[in-house]
């Protein structure tokens, strides 16, 4: 990469998204220069030999990076998350202001079903049962066979769902908004406890919207978590009690209808139930299970877990089972496989306190959810690059099929350290490393060794190379911040279909 992208001010870190380069001590420089290749016997036993290395040459300064024209730029910007979200919240927008303006019956007279309807969506596009439903459907009914284009746009809208999620959310928070406005200019109609109940609902979802912004996941994921879940959990139940007091409360006699036929037949009462059924549902997986802590080095932790997972998911754990989950690719051979693994770089104080006090067991969801590998079955070939821990998302991807070839290159800011021989080993230890050379031919796998070809690789030139030779139909990319932009762009400008790394999840 450029050094102008080294110089990046503040890009986003998160380990498990390749953010992570991993420093080991120097090796001692001998006379004979070696570096050790993994092979695989017959019997599928992992064989060291040492390959007698070239010497780099000397670096040359860097090339100035080509400047990307702005259409690329905006094309890259205005991806399908933007356009979900400006359709979902423009939609929705229209519809309130016609409610405001008298035009729209239907909006003026059922807000309250407006405004659930709106959370309903938010909260199915994150929950992880219809999601994994959802990426199960698309991958059965249109793996290799329609056109590329369309497959390519299966992948972009499944990966980019949380456009709705975050349009609709806005949505609901400003119809709520609208209803509350609504209530308190018809007081001389509305009971006090449904215009008191109205404010603190929309105070409390109004929080769990703004601590999702991104800058606030990004930056302080554990003030994300906290609000975005409790308050929004709070919400929640002011939701029910906002509607029930809404539905129940007769204008024109100023008494409380309680039979409950009458709430039972609102659009909003049902609209409620299934908002609560979607929030819950996934926490019905949560168990503490059982795990083995491998640490190869002072800066990796290997996790392994029993049963073997299929592609493309990951898996959110914690040593709690309602705080601080954290979310990181599976590694896994297959579905009947024994184990699966998760690659957790330190990072945060999380990561840290997995390599400084390795837990015995861990709480974690047992339906894992899918990420854009899970999509890697549509198509007929394609090129999967990661850099740093981010192999933990792409791996099993490359492990499960034959029909992928996998780029990966972990290194240091000083260009010393390397993905291959001895050091990957340092890095991922034995049980990464056997993985790799058991299940990926050399044929379909470049691991990029810094040491050996003089510092960081020109990543487009490896990407446009293997595309060429490995006639691929897209390039799925797991990096860290600038290492994605780079590479999306890259693959953009030279017309090579592609999918980059998302923090929004």
């Amino acid at each position: 990469m450029s050094d102008q992208l080294k110089r990046h001010p503040n890009p986003p870190l998160d380990p498990e998204k390749g953010d992570l380069e991993v420093n080991h001590p120097q090796p001692s420089t001998s006379t004979k220069a070696t570096n050790e290749t993994a092979i695989t016997d017959e019997k599928n036993k992992v064989v060291v030999k040492e390959i007698p290395v070239v010497p780099a040459p000397p670096s040359s300064p860097p090339k100035p990076k080509q400047k990307v024209s702005r259409w690329i730029l905006f094309q890259l910007w205005f991806n399908t998350y933007r356009k979900f979200f400006v359709l979902s919240f423009g939609i929705n927008m229209i519809g309130l202001g016609l409610a405001a303006g008298g035009v729209w019956e239907y909006g003026e007279r059922y807000t309250g079903a407006i405004v659930v309807a709106n959370f309903n969506v938010a909260i199915l596009m994150r929950n992880e049962v219809f999601g994994r439903l959802l990426y199960l459907i698309v991958t059965t009914c249109f793996a290799k066979w329609p056109p590329l284009w369309f497959r390519l746009g299966c992948t972009s809208v499944l990966q980019h769902l949380g456009g709705i999620h975050s349009g609709c959310a806005l949505a609901g928070v400003a119809w709520l908004l609208y209803k509350v406005v609504y209530n308190f200019t018809h007081m001389k109609i509305s009971h006090d406890a449904v215009l008191i109940m109205g404010v603190f609902t929309n105070i409390a979802v109004m929080v769990s919207a703004l601590s999702a912004f991104p800058w606030v996941r990004n930056n302080h994921h554990n003030v994300f978590e906290r609000h975005h879940r409790f308050v929004g959990w709070i919400g929640l139940i002011f939701t029910w009690v906002f509607v029930i007091l809404g539905n129940t409360y007769e204008p024109s006699t100023r008494t409380w209808n309680l039979d409950g036929r009458d709430l039972v037949r609102q659009q909003d009462f049902w609209f409620t139930v299934g908002m609560t059924v979607f929030v819950a549902l996934p926490w019905f997986f949560v168990r503490e299970v059982p795990v083995d802590i491998e640490l190869p080095s002072s800066k990796v932790a290997i996790i392994r877990f029993k049963r073997g997972m299929q592609q493309g998911l990951l898996g959110r754990i914690s040593r709690s089972s309602i705080m601080e989950y954290h979310a990181f690719g599976i590694v896994s051979e297959g579905p009947k496989a024994e184990y699966h693994y998760m690659i957790a770089g330190v990072q945060g104080d999380f990561t840290r306190s997995l390599v400084e006090d390795p837990p015995k067991t861990l709480w974690t969801r047992e339906l894992k959810f899918a990420g854009v590998s899970n999509t890697s079955t549509l198509y007929k070939r394609g090129i999967r690059v990661c850099t740093g821990t981010g192999i933990g998302a792409a791996l099993s991807t490359c492990l499960q099929s034959k029909n992928w070839y996998v780029v990966a290159a972990l290194y240091t800011s000083s260009g010393a350290d390397c993905l291959q021989g001895s050091n990957q080993e340092k890095t991922f230890g034995p049980t990464i490393s056997g993985l790799i050379y058991k299940h990926i031919e050399p044929e379909r796998l470049m691991l990029w060794d810094s040491k050996a070809r003089g510092g960081r690789p020109d990543t487009m030139k490896i990407i446009k190379e293997a595309y060429e030779y490995w006639n691929a139909e897209v390039v799925l990319i797991t990096s860290n911040w600038i290492g994605n932009e780079e590479m999306t762009q890259g693959c953009k400008e030279a017309g090579i279909p592609c999918f980059g790394t998302l923090w929004d999840f």
